[in-house]
């Protein structure tokens, strides 16, 4: 997801991260430079700057998704625990199937959810401003409105365990980077056509895998039921 989405995450956050990075990496990059050694320092710092803010992601991604997982891996231990919470998740996956198949065919994400992404990143931004704040912008990074991310964080809580979830969206976050840290680059390259249908295709997958997983987790769910009926 994050390969295939690559060109929706550089349109998303390739300038939002390039913006982070050059205002965090003092004033070696933010003025011209003159000399071999300036320009060596400016791209050192850059370097730094880029390696902090996308170490930061990682972290963050990771531990969505780590809490993600133990959400959902603790209501699946409830609902054996309590006949009564189990129609909450079938309703549960069955919402998630449903989003999927939306994200698969309409290749975007409902209005609400990018307008709750946005406030929440509202409150967020002045951080990436103050000193040493790079490693916990990039951490909050998961509070990015971004339908991707949370499709993905979507496909964690259904991965079976913190671990999983963890490593699931440590995967993402790895694969958007490619594409996020060569943004500049790539936005000049690939033809406004072939964006649009890469991100759209990045957003379809996604809904793709989210409703495989829901519908394995609601169709080995019904195949439990029915072994116990049967015994």
């Amino acid at each position: 997801m994050g390969l295939a989405g690559g060109v929706h995450c550089a349109a998303m956050c390739g300038a939002a991260c390039a913006g982070v990075v050059r205002l965090s990496s003092g004033p070696a990059v933010l003025q011209p430079v003159g000399s071999v050694a300036g320009r060596a320092v400016a791209a050192r710092s850059a370097a730094s700057a880029t390696l902090s803010l996308q170490a930061g992601r990682l972290l963050g991604y990771s531990a969505a998704g780590a809490l993600a997982a133990t959400a959902m891996q603790s209501l699946a231990w409830m609902t054996t625990q309590a006949v009564a919470l189990r129609p909450v998740w079938t309703m549960l996956h069955a919402g998630l199937l449903a989003w999927g198949l939306m994200l698969l065919v309409l290749a975007r994400q409902p209005v609400w959810v990018d307008n709750a992404g946005r406030a929440l990143w509202a409150r967020v931004q002045p951080l990436a401003h103050a000193p040493g704040g790079l490693l916990a912008t990039g951490a909050l990074w998961a509070l990015m409105p971004c339908g991707l991310l949370y499709s993905a964080l979507l496909v964690a809580a259904l991965s079976g365990g913190a671990a999983q979830g963890a490593l699931t969206m440590a995967l993402f976050a790895a694969g958007s980077a490619i594409s996020i840290v060569a943004a500049p680059w790539l936005l000049l390259k690939v033809h406004a056509r072939a964006n649009h249908w890469r991100q759209d295709w990045g957003t379809r997958l996604a809904g793709l895998v989210l409703a495989g997983a829901a519908g394995w987790a609601l169709w080995m769910d019904l195949m439990g039921r029915v072994g116990e009926i049967c015994r």
